[in-house]
């Protein structure tokens, strides 16, 4: 069963990655194959495939990841911002960085990672077999790409949550308020706009209009209890599961593909380096995951036509 106790987004220490470890025991671990054929014969008898996905897959469409060496917003990294005392303290310039995300979203494709996994989904599904994206990616390309069963367990960019009614729904304007517009230049030179706070976006529920943030999980939060039981359910029933562009560090999530692999299931990691979790993977297949994951999915001979 995987992990319940990880509920709370936050980065992989030495004390976490130790846990990693400890999910094989004191087995020696053999070195993942990169043999694609070998996976092919697991991916032709998967009933239940969950698929976990991460900045990686999504970087391949241009998406800043905003982590490691030149990963800011002006003179912040996403860790300054995406955190509840930061909104709290200056709403205008989180509304700013959050802005300019959706602006660069909207000028971006799914790439061919995404549009295989929504390709073997339809596929699959209709051969009675079930293919679940879990990803922590928040910018809505998997869905862009066609993929139907999502799991978004950092939330999602064009969505908002109301503070003062709860309210959460859909939002895809351009720009999200008049006052954000041509707002949220990632130049260092640029000065915050201050934009005043009842000019931020705001509900529009009758009688509401409390003010809006992105409906995404911030730094120090939990994640919602629904998504992540419903996360564990596939987890727990699936027969493979393919880790792609994920670079493993960041919790909950970095706990469920070892933990899948520790019952058992084969793990196939797609991506640019191996990662803290690699060794405990049956597979490990090296390169962007546009080029290695479309034939990784693709029909298999056993399927039919």
């Amino acid at each position: 069963m995987i992990l319940r106790q990880f509920t709370c987004r936050a980065v992989v220490n030495a004390c976490t990655q130790a846990r990693i470890r400890r999910l094989a025991g004191s087995r020696e671990m053999a070195k993942p194959s990169s043999d694609l054929a070998a996976f092919r014969d697991f991916f032709a008898k998967a009933e239940n495939i969950a698929i976990l996905t991460g900045a990686g897959v999504s970087a391949e469409s241009g998406v800043p990841t905003f982590r490691g060496a030149g990963g800011f917003w002006r003179k912040w990294q996403a860790q300054d911002l995406a955190t509840p005392e930061a909104f709290s303290g200056n709403p205008s310039r989180v509304w700013e960085f959050y802005h300019y995300r959706r602006e660069v979203m909207l000028t971006k494709d799914p790439n061919a990672a995404h549009k295989a996994i929504a390709e073997c989904e339809e596929r699959l599904g209709k051969q009675g077999r079930k293919v679940t994206v879990i990803t922590q990616n928040i910018d809505e390309l998997h869905r862009r790409a066609g993929s139907k069963n999502i799991l978004e367990i950092h939330g999602s960019l064009f969505k908002t949550r109301c503070l003062s009614c709860g309210h959460e729904e859909a939002n895809h304007k351009s720009p999200i308020c008049p006052a954000l517009k041509d707002k949220g230049a990632p130049d260092p030179n640029t000065h915050d706009a201050q934009i005043p706070v009842e000019q931020l976006p705001r509900c529009e529920r009758a009688g509401c209009g409390g003010l809006l943030r992105p409906a995404v999980v911030w730094f120090g939060e939990s994640l919602d209890a629904d998504v992540l039981s419903r996360s564990h359910e596939v987890l727990d029933s699936c027969d493979l599961c393919l880790v792609v562009g994920t670079s493993s560090v960041v919790y909950p999530a970095a706990m469920f593909a070892p933990q899948v692999a520790a019952r058992g299931v084969p793990v196939a990691e797609f991506n640019m380096e191996n990662t803290p979790a690699t060794t405990h993977f049956k597979f490990h297949f090296q390169g962007p995951c546009g080029t290695t994951l479309p034939a990784a999915l693709a029909r298999h001979k056993s399927e039919p036509n």
